[in-house]
């Protein structure tokens, strides 16, 4: 079976010269085309694309293969959905990574959540707060729902997504396990890089089976696993899910990260200013962001 042309859209902004104006953007063989909100045939920012349905994707992506060339080196690389209604997130979705977290393997999907205010995209620094040294990776495949969802079956579970991104769940660890719940520790603001493209669900294997996720530091493979390892995966996330909640168009599901955190690691590895995090899905492509220390600024 021959696999489709892969759809990647790409959010961005230009610089301040610009006006700062958002634009969607579509690869090409020849690099990234796309519009800007100014142009008259924007065909509109993504999440509407999603809320519109596949339709309205291929429509702007004809578009958008119109536009201008986007130097991606002189904008500013944006989350997919830089305010998803809901970002649901995974814990313990790989058994190896239970085990070496110290937990038993859930029977049933650890969720917490994360907030939009956390999210940076492409290229903007991962800040590791000044309250903690113990900043850590979590790479992970993302899920974005396409079709309003509740009380679906595991075999119609895909039919409700729309694509697929990256995601690095950076960490608090000592702010995380400060309490039974885990939501401090993942929401310090600039710790949840998300990008840096939107690949349609058509142009990957139903639930990216048979896909592999990768997670470099300074270059190093920290975190490498295939997708197919997941103790839960989309589709039954989608259905489980579904049962406690409507799952709508644009919100997020983070599905889980596998083995090789930094802070199971003996000695521990933290992220630290000037590291560069890297994760990798192939298909997809490279979400890859600098590590800085934050400043300061009180009042």
């Amino acid at each position: 079976m021959t696999q489709q042309i892969q759809t990647k859209f790409l959010a961005f902004s230009h610089s301040k010269s610009h006006n700062g104006l958002p634009g969607l953007a579509i690869e090409t063989p020849d690099g990234f085309f796309g519009l800007t909100k100014s142009d008259q045939a924007y065909p509109g920012d993504l999440i509407d694309l999603i809320k519109a349905g596949p339709t309205a994707l291929s429509d702007a992506a004809s578009a958008l293969r119109q536009g201008q060339h986007i130097d991606l080196s002189a904008v500013t690389i944006l989350p997919p959905i830089q305010h998803p209604g809901k970002i649901i997130c995974i814990g313990l979705n790989y058994v190896d990574h239970s085990e070496e977290s110290g937990f038993v393997t859930p029977d049933y999907p650890t969720v917490f959540t994360r907030f939009s205010s956390s999210l940076i995209g492409q290229g903007a620094p991962l800040i590791r707060p000044q309250a903690s040294t113990q900043f850590d990776f979590e790479g992970e495949l993302v899920a974005i729902i396409g079709q309003s969802a509740r009380y679906v079956s595991v075999e119609n579970a895909l039919d409700h997504v729309a694509g697929y991104s990256i995601f690095n769940d950076g960490s608090i660890r000592d702010f995380q396990f400060k309490t039974p719940q885990w939501t401090v520790g993942k929401n310090f603001d600039g710790t949840g890089a998300f990008g840096p493209v939107f690949v349609t669900a058509d142009s990957l294997p139903p639930g990216c089976t048979g896909m592999t996720l990768q997670t470099r530091l300074n270059g190093k493979i920290v975190q490498s696993a295939p997708i197919d390892d997941m103790v839960f995966p989309v589709a039954e996330l989608i259905s489980t899910l579904s049962e406690v909640m409507t799952l709508e168009p644009g919100d997020v599901i983070v599905t889980g990260t596998p083995a090789g955190v930094g802070f199971a690691r003996k000695p521990p590895l933290y992220m630290r200013d000037g590291d560069i995090c890297e994760i990798e899905i192939d298909g997809i492509g490279c979400l890859r962001n600098p590590v800085q220390d934050e400043e300061l600024a009180y009042v």
